[in-house]
């Protein structure tokens, strides 16, 4: 009896989700100069604006003194690597869980790798609605987000057929 293949091979959208992050990160630090002014994509909603940040979401943290850089590179490696297992474990055509999955391991490393280059995330992603911002997020932050929604709506439906 062979075994049935695992879900590594959804990585690939962990890297792809990793490699726009980048890439985006890139252009925002070329493009949006300087820190904190807006540049309108949809009046009243959309601004790419850059920002910087050493904590987590919603700055949680951010304004320790360092010691919360290597904190979160730390949960960041536990949890990539606890996502990992969950990965090897999956089946391959189980993709409402290998799916969610690559997308939090891909926004994961991408605020990972800013942590160890720049000991802060590069965010630029600005939504707002008149007097109410949103904080300044990223791709990154987008895969986390995505994913973990995901995973929660999927488990949800599993649940209900049951």
């Amino acid at each position: 009896m062979h075994p049935k293949p695992n879900a590594l091979p959804w990585l690939l959208v962990s890297a792809l989700t990793i490699v726009l992050d980048q890439l985006s990160k890139w252009w925002a630090l070329a493009a949006l100069q300087p820190v904190g002014l807006p540049h309108p994509v949809i009046p009243g909603l959309l601004n790419w604006t850059l920002d910087f940040n050493r904590g987590a979401a919603f700055s949680f943290l951010a304004q320790g003194s360092g010691w919360q850089r290597w904190f979160f590179v730390l949960l960041a490696v536990v949890i990539t690597t606890a996502l990992l297992v969950w990965l090897t474990r999956t089946a391959r055509r189980e993709w409402r869980t290998a799916l969610p999955l690559s997308l939090v391991i891909g926004g994961a490393l991408g605020n990972l790798i800013d942590r160890l280059h720049a000991s802060q995330v590069t965010d630029f992603i600005q939504v707002y609605y008149h007097d109410w911002y949103y904080p300044t997020f990223n791709v990154a932050d987008c895969g986390i987000t995505v994913g973990a929604v995901l995973l929660i709506l999927f488990g949800l439906r599993s649940n209900s057929s049951r």
